[in-house]
């Protein structure tokens, strides 16, 4: 039988992406240094066409009800701005 690797760590970072209607906030799952462990690492890999978030809140820009989610994964075709969320900002 052979014996299976222990699991990468990973690390969460909450982060905000803007699209042409949504503000959407959640979690972004990232190795805890090294290769891609930033988040401009991320958003900017080639390879990757979607980003997958949890703990996700949704707002429309134009006003309305905030929507929350477990789980969603982003195309990143549509996201117009992105960036981490400080500690501050969460205030």
């Amino acid at each position: 039988m052979e014996e299976q690797s222990p699991a990468t760590p990973r690390r969460r970072e909450r982060v905000v992406f803007e699209t042409d209607r949504s503000l959407v906030i959640g979690d972004v799952t990232l190795p805890p240094e090294g290769y891609q462990s930033r988040f401009s690492d991320a958003v900017n890999r080639g390879d990757v066409a979607f980003i997958p978030l949890v703990d996700v809140e949704i707002s429309p820009l134009g006003g309305g009800e905030t929507e929350r989610r477990n789980f969603i994964v982003l195309a990143k075709d549509h996201v117009r701005l992105a960036y981490p969320l400080d500690e501050a900002d969460r205030r």
